[in-house]
């Protein structure tokens, strides 16, 4: 099981993220209403050398549709591999319904204790 955090009512997981030699662990808002894997901002990136495989179009959370970079890289979460599809945004980091469904995992969201964990389904 992995254990996030809260920060003010924002739970944040932690993930790992790579491509090529670079690899960055950094926390992402737990968003159930961002359909996708990752979002990461340009300076992350960069700083993996994600290559833009496309350009998607992307609801906001505003309701507007925006075009979104894209590119591929992996991630690990408790011993397990996945490529992943990084949406490369100015915004904050995300992690979203398509990233748990590829590791397996079932969020609990504990708003009242401020409590946020990832169970993997086997």
């Amino acid at each position: 099981m992995i254990t996030g955090i809260f920060i003010e009512n924002v739970p944040l997981i932690q993930t790992v993220v790579a491509w090529k030699e670079a690899v960055q662990k950094t926390f992402c808002v737990l968003d159930t209403g961002f359909t996708g894997d990752l979002q990461v901002t340009p300076k992350m990136a960069k700083e993996l050398n994600l290559e833009i495989t496309g350009v998607i179009k992307a609801q906001i959370a505003n309701g507007d549709t925006v075009d979104v970079p894209v590119a591929l890289a992996k991630s690990a979460m408790e011993g397990k591999i996945s490529y992943i599809q990084v949406l490369i945004s100015k915004s904050t980091p995300l992690a979203g319904i398509s990233f748990l469904t590829k590791f397996s995992y079932k969020a609990i969201v504990d708003c009242k204790n401020k409590k946020v964990s990832l169970k993997r389904i086997l």
